[in-house]
């Protein structure tokens, strides 16, 4: 069981649900997928003219948590703003926190996030931090109040999996008693299987189910290789070896000429 600021959740799979095809395939793979927090960006909803009302009331349909996340945002004031609003519309402190500081790679602005994350803490927000993987980062974050870190393990969108598994590896073993959840970079169910074995928690995917020829079947592909990895982790698996051990062993067993 999976617990988030006080929330025990069953699944441990969180679903974007920006770019689906249509809101009626979103509501599949979100069935489908068995997960029980869905993200959704208030910028995006609401910019350029769009009906994020009807939309909204759609998603809270869905009979999920809601999860609101500051996407779009690149600077201290504007992110806050957003987790503001988001919280006025959806009734929840819950906030996943985006700052982004480049615009090629999305990667955060980690000296905005921390301090965001800060003002937002002593606001009463919950805030679940988009971070990369960096771990004096982590610790400011956890210092600023949050209690649950989202590491990349590549850029939004890109489908590239893990690119440093050592690096997820060493965030996992310095906080073994902090939520992680992998956040951007998935591209393929094994990749969400591989974190999982590496002993994350929940993994936060959109674009990799969005994308795909047929979403709702991919959500629940995904939801089956996170429980996969998680199950993996929990049942202990061997670490790789340098030379061959036979399967069969041979000492003390019969030779026959």
């Amino acid at each position: 069981m999976l617990e988030l600021y006080g929330i025990k959740i069953a699944s441990h799979l969180l679903l974007g649900t920006a770019r689906y095809p249509s809101p009626a395939v979103l509501a599949q793979a979100v069935q489908r997928s068995g997960t029980e927090i869905v993200t959704i960006s208030l910028r995006r909803e609401t910019a350029g003219g769009r009906n994020g009302g009807a939309f909204f009331d759609m998603i809270r349909g869905l009979g999920v948590r809601v999860l609101p996340n500051t996407a779009g945002c690149h600077g201290v004031s504007e992110a806050i703003l957003t987790a503001k609003m988001a919280r006025e519309v959806f009734r929840t402190n819950w906030i996943k926190l985006e700052v982004i500081g480049h615009h090629d790679t999305l990667q955060p602005d980690v000296f905005a996030l921390v301090e965001t994350a800060r003002i937002l803490t002593d606001d009463g927000f919950e805030v679940f931090p988009y971070t990369t993987t960096d771990l004096v980062v982590a610790e400011r974050l956890l210092d600023a109040g949050c209690k649950v870190l989202m590491p990349w393990c590549a850029p939004i969108g890109t489908a590239a999996g893990p690119l440093d598994p050592s690096a997820l590896r060493s965030m996992r073993a310095h906080f073994p008693q902090v939520p992680l959840i992998v956040d951007a970079g998935i591209g393929r169910p094994s990749h969400a299987a591989a974190v999982m074995e590496f002993g994350f928690d929940a993994v936060l995917l959109n674009t990799a189910v969005a994308g795909a020829g047929d979403p709702a079947a991919m959500a629940e592909a995904f939801a089956k290789a996170i429980e996969a990895g998680r199950q993996a982790f929990g049942a202990g698996m061997l670490e790789p070896r340098d030379m061959a051990v036979p399967s069969t062993p041979l000492i003390g067993k019969a030779v026959f000429s």
